[in-house]
């Protein structure tokens, strides 16, 4: 079995992920996770590392960006991010 701290990476600390997580009601928090984790590891994962209660979990893949590196172009890697939505109540500090 998988350490939790294996499958969540870090938290995305974005304008548009600290807007999701000033929610209310249902706060959203996103987080950058292992390329491999379904949606019930990373469930597990986030309810062992911060005791909280978790709604909804989605995910997306997100493809990396072209760079240039010198005269050629380099490729980032490809990384997977979580959107997770936690119960009416709950919060997390993230930063």
């Amino acid at each position: 079995m998988k350490s939790p701290y294996d499958i969540i990476e870090r938290p995305v600390i974005t304008e548009r992920a600290t807007i999701l997580g000033e929610s209310k009601d249902h706060p959203q928090y996103v987080f950058k996770v292992a390329p491999r984790a379904n949606k019930i590891e990373i469930r597990r994962a986030i309810e062992a590392i911060y005791k909280v209660k978790v709604a909804s979990v989605n995910t997306i893949k997100v493809k990396g960006k072209f760079k240039r590196q010198g005269r050629s172009m380099g490729r980032r890697a490809d990384w997977k991010k979580a959107f997770v939505v936690l119960e009416k109540g709950q919060r997390i500090e993230v930063i």
